[in-house]
């Protein structure tokens, strides 16, 4: 089942990557193939191994001014990256609705952006008349340093630790709190925290999971056709051990 359809995408050649959010490309497929052109970049995060000079990722167009709009980079070995950190939240919503993430079902409500915690907003608010509400805070996942481990973050966040912190406190107050790692990649069979990259997020998440708060992690299939749910990956300590 896709859960996010992308349009028909546009090949490219990466040149590079500058400035977070823009890319130089030469166009591989279409009447402007050959061209180089200036598109978007939709992540505004470090993209470790991702956007290596020379390889081929696939466009949308553009909604803006530019062209066109990163989705996927294609990985050497053949597997495919999602980089847009706009569908998480879509994805982990679509999920969520057709009953894929049994952890998250019996919520005949869905809301999303709703306002908590100091000047925050909740990714996803789950309702049922019959239990407390459940807190979903959901994560893009891309990073992968060691074979088949998926990684997060993958820079300094101290807006994600802030929620942490947050989640905690809904757990406190009698609601449930559940982080939900999406992982935009199909290469990846287990998750763990880059505590080298961020230790403040990794404290953070270990005082929230203390506190209650629920980690969830699902891997995902992507193709240029779209998205599917692959399956719920292990969460595991960076030397590979179960996290506890």
């Amino acid at each position: 089942m896709i859960l996010h359809a992308f349009p028909p995408l546009t090949r490219a050649r990466l040149i590079k990557r500058y400035k977070r959010f823009l890319a130089d490309v030469v166009l591989l497929d279409g009447p402007r193939a050959g061209e180089e052109v200036t598109i978007h970049c939709p992540n505004p995060g470090a993209m470790t191994g991702l956007a290596e000079p020379d390889w081929t990722i696939h466009l949308a167009p553009g909604k803006g001014k530019l062209p066109y709009s990163w989705e996927l980079t294609e990985l050497p070995d053949g597997h495919f990256a999602g980089i847009n950190t706009g569908h998480p939240n879509r994805i982990a919503e679509a999920a969520i609705k057709a009953d894929l993430i049994p952890d998250l079902g019996g919520y005949p409500s869905l809301r999303r952006e709703v306002r908590y915690g100091v000047n925050s907003r909740i990714d996803l608010l789950a309702e049922a008349p019959d239990r407390p509400p459940c807190y979903i805070e959901v994560k893009n996942v891309h990073l992968l340093r060691q074979p088949g481990l998926a990684e997060f973050p993958d820079c300094v966040t101290a807006r994600g630790a802030k929620h942490l912190f947050e989640l905690a406190a809904q757990v406190k107050a009698g609601a449930r709190a559940v982080m939900l790692y999406i992982v935009q990649r199909d290469d990846c069979d287990a998750f763990a925290l880059a505590a080298d990259i961020d230790p403040a997020y990794a404290r953070a998440f270990a005082e929230a999971r203390q506190a209650g708060v629920e980690a969830l992690v699902y891997g995902c299939t992507l193709s240029p056709d779209g998205v599917r749910l692959r399956s719920r990956l292990p969460l595991v300590t960076a030397r590979g051990d179960a996290y506890v």
